[in-house]
């Protein structure tokens, strides 16, 4: 049984919290709000209400479910190894299949379903983004209600989509490897250097680089959300363009991607006599960028060029806690000559942003970034780098709500500077 098809799946795991409430002491949204439906332990109360048919289907519970990040640093720290934060998925799955799926996400994601009208609509959103946002010098602002927050202040998007800009297939002479690149919306419709990064840096180590121009958006937002049907159509949609290649690896720049094709895929697809165990081969190619550059390839990064700053690290939750790369992006940074690292007190705290959350509980987003802006102040490096551009999103308009000169960079772009220095 899927976990996300039926609640009964989650039984065990529910039935597993001690309700000890240890993780009070690690949930970002707790600390915000300091409500029990707040925090794990409340929710799987309810969930677990839900199981016995004690309590209701209504919007009201979907907003108790839905204050929360998917961080799982409530899962990282039970002591009984409560998988928190899948329970809470489940919840909100079933909760969506009894129509709960409130209907600005509802049209969002039927939107998302169809690539080609995602697409077009935010190639469409470029060509006339003047017309809704007003510019400065740190992003972009709404000029009236849009439904963001009015002092949110957010990345552009660029002129031209990453896939449109490069080739599919970026090969070089005498090849030693070939991987797939999975773009990412967030780096394909804004971050487009952070793309063309990755391909300057593996080309430079000799690997060929597929781009397949049929991929889209990796699902997440839907199931992370409780649209379980658009997240199976996405990952079936993806097992089927990166099965037929013939690569290594699937890199990925985003934790929140990489997991959704390494973890995700393989629990909405789990019974699928089809895709089961598709899915399984395409996840086991998965690379985040660092992972492969460190593990894979294994750099030496301590003889590339000079890069004389000074950075503080933002480990994205589903970088860390999620796929387990905690060792990688700092190792391949700080090997970097002339580079100064210093650390924030607690690197691997949320940054309150995951997806749509901070557009939907802008208040409770905020609170939670100010502390990890807070502690990137502390640390006085002039740069953030992180590795997910989600994250990179919600840290810059912090950094620019508060008026503070970081620049914040992903890590490949980082080392895409070590090697053009070493030039």
């Amino acid at each position: 049984m899927a976990i996300y098809d039926n609640m009964q799946a989650m039984e065990e795991e529910i039935i597993k919290c001690m309700k000890c409430g240890n993780c009070q002491a690690v949930c970002p949204v707790y600390k915000e709000v300091s409500t029990e439906s707040g925090v794990a332990r409340g929710k799987i109360q309810l969930a677990a209400k839900i199981l016995r048919g004690e309590a209701k289907y209504t919007p009201e519970l979907y907003k108790k479910f839905d204050l929360c990040l998917q961080c799982q640093a409530c899962s990282a720290n039970c002591p009984c190894g409560v998988k928190a934060h899948k329970i809470i998925m489940a919840a909100r799955a079933e909760l969506t299949r009894q129509d709960m799926l409130p209907f600005a996400k509802k049209a969002a994601f039927n939107v998302l379903r169809r690539p080609a009208l995602f697409d077009f609509g935010l190639r469409l959103g470029s060509t006339f983004q003047s017309l809704a946002f007003k510019k400065n010098d740190t992003g972009m602002s709404p000029r009236f209600p849009i439904g963001l927050e009015m002092r949110r202040v957010i990345p552009a998007l660029a002129d031209k989509p990453l896939r449109s800009e490069l080739p599919e297939v970026n090969a070089v002479a005498n090849a030693k490897r070939k991987v797939a690149f999975f773009t990412g919306c967030v780096t394909n419709y804004i971050y487009t250097n952070v793309g063309k990064a990755v391909v300057e840096v593996l080309n430079h180590n000799g690997v060929d680089v597929i781009i397949p121009k049929e991929q889209h958006c990796c699902g997440a937002p839907a199931t992370i959300n409780g649209d379980i049907e658009t997240g199976k159509a996405m990952a079936k949609s993806h097992v089927d363009i990166f099965s037929k290649l013939d690569v290594e690896a699937i890199i990925t720049v985003c934790g929140t991607c990489g997991g959704t094709f390494e973890q995700k895929y393989l629990e909405l697809l789990a019974d699928d006599p089809v895709y089961a165990e598709k899915a399984k081969v395409v996840a086991s190619k998965i690379r985040d960028i660092a992972e492969y550059l460190v593990d894979e390839l294994q750099v030496d990064f301590s003889q590339l060029g000079n890069v004389p700053i000074t950075f503080t690290y933002h480990e994205p939750c589903h970088i860390g806690r999620g796929m387990g790369l905690t060792r990688q992006p700092l190792e391949m940074l700080t090997k970097l000559p002339g580079i100064t690292y210093k650390p924030m007190s607690q690197p691997n705290r949320c940054c309150g942003g995951a997806g749509s959350f901070s557009l939907t509980n802008y208040d409770v987003s905020y609170g939670i970034l100010q502390k990890k802006i807070d502690d990137i102040q502390s640390t006085n490096a002039n740069v953030v780098v992180t590795g997910c551009g989600s994250c990179r999103m919600q840290l810059e308009d912090g950094l620019a709500q508060g008026k503070l000169p970081h620049k914040v960079m992903h890590v490949i772009e980082v080392v895409q500077q070590a090697y053009r220095n070493a030039k």
